[in-house]
């Protein structure tokens, strides 16, 4: 395959046999057992998938959403043999800052469009046209409207390499970097394989743990004992989806691929698995989530999805810390970094802020929040 440097317009137009094709497998769901009064202990809960699958059939409007992502200029190009499918959306403000934005999974690009307006417009939404910036929102190899990937090797510095071509093709030559969940891997390997063009990284998650040295867990604070529990309440209750996705993504490709409410249950477990805090419920609406999910059924991206965890498990880590600008935003109910663990392995960290509110979608369930400390971080760098 040649590699092709065109950037050509896309839009979204999913063919309605699609959509009559999934509205005839929700009939058609087989439905599993739960025991009786065991709530979210084995997994999500019987009763929320139901719930959300009945709105799902009957009151999810997936055109409505369709039109309201194809309001962004949207983008595919074809980089080192993968298609990758991206937003640009460029600010009025002329003298803007590039930006470009990364998902994780279960995430998709969506969980970004609230901050489009603030970031690229802010003079519009109450802040100061030197804050803005032209962003640039990519679908992740092997994600969403990118597709599938074709070939072996798509872990987080391939990754990072795709986009720093990408921004160089769009004709950006120094930017910034963020990123969410698998984004927060990605964005920092960009900021080690371009230094001379990345600015600054600004992540939701550095995935710094205990080295094992006992001097460094001697004078451990109260929040920082607590951030450990969390950490291992994840790790014990909640990481099988890793075990799995990093080992044998294939064998879990098939049942999420023919079944939908097979790929909403799986998403939910780490997008709204019926337990998160009242806030957190009444930002991620049902239909956030179910065009998040959608985002993976139409596209047949779930197995490739899965596929980023054992590219990335199966990849040579980089071992040296970071010396670049780092920005990191803690949410109170989102993965719990720990800053004396962070510093070991990043040597600049020039914003840190811990906030008593938000989830690991902080873009859609505490936007307000993420969008001040992106226009901090970036102030102090761009």
């Amino acid at each position: 395959m040649t590699n092709n440097k065109e950037i050509r317009p896309f839009r979204i137009d999913i063919p309605q046999s699609e959509l009559d094709d999934l509205t005839a497998r929700l009939d058609n769901t087989r439905w599993p057992d739960q025991i009786p009064g065991a709530g979210a202990k084995y997994g999500v809960p019987l009763d929320h998938v139901k719930e959300l699958a009945a709105y799902w059939r009957d009151g999810y409007d997936w055109r409505a959403q369709e039109a309201r992502l194809n309001e962004y200029p949207q983008f595919t190009t074809e980089i080192d043999g993968q298609d990758i499918h991206f937003l640009h959306v460029r600010s009025p403000e002329a003298d803007a800052f590039p930006l470009i934005l990364t998902h994780g999974w279960p995430g998709t690009i969506l969980e970004f469009v609230e901050l489009i307006g603030p970031l690229t417009d802010p003079v519009a939404h109450g802040g100061r046209a030197e804050d803005a910036f032209h962003l640039v929102i990519p679908s992740v190899p092997g994600f969403g409207f990118s597709g599938p990937t074709r070939e072996e090797g798509w872990d987080r510095k391939r990754m990072a390499a795709a986009w720093a071509e990408l921004m160089s093709r769009l004709g950006y030559q120094r930017y910034g970097a963020h990123g969410n969940d698998g984004g927060s891997f990605v964005s920092p390997e960009l900021g080690r394989l371009a230094p001379g063009q990345v600015a600054g990284v600004h992540v939701n998650q550095v995935f710094s743990f205990p080295s094992g040295d006992p001097a460094e867990m001697a004078d451990l604070s109260e929040r920082e004992q607590q951030a450990l529990a969390v950490l291992g309440t994840f790790w014990e209750e909640m990481s099988g989806f890793q075990k799995l996705q990093s080992t044998r993504p294939q064998n879990l490709a098939y049942a999420l691929t023919d079944s939908p409410v097979g790929q909403l249950a799986w998403n939910l477990q780490l997008i709204n698995d019926g337990t998160a805090p009242d806030e957190i419920d009444a930002a991620l609406d049902r239909d956030w989530i179910l065009t998040n999910v959608m985002l993976y059924w139409l596209t047949g991206t779930a197995g490739s999805s899965a596929r980023f965890y054992y590219e990335d498990a199966h990849a040579e880590p980089s071992t040296e810390p970071t010396a670049f600008p780092l920005g990191v935003s803690v949410f109170r109910h989102d993965f719990q970094s720990i800053r004396r663990f962070a510093d070991r392995d990043h040597k600049n960290i020039v914003q840190w802020r811990e906030h008593d509110r938000g989830g690991h979608y902080s873009g859609k369930d505490a936007p307000d929040l993420l969008i001040g400390d992106l226009r901090a971080f970036f102030g102090k760098v761009r």
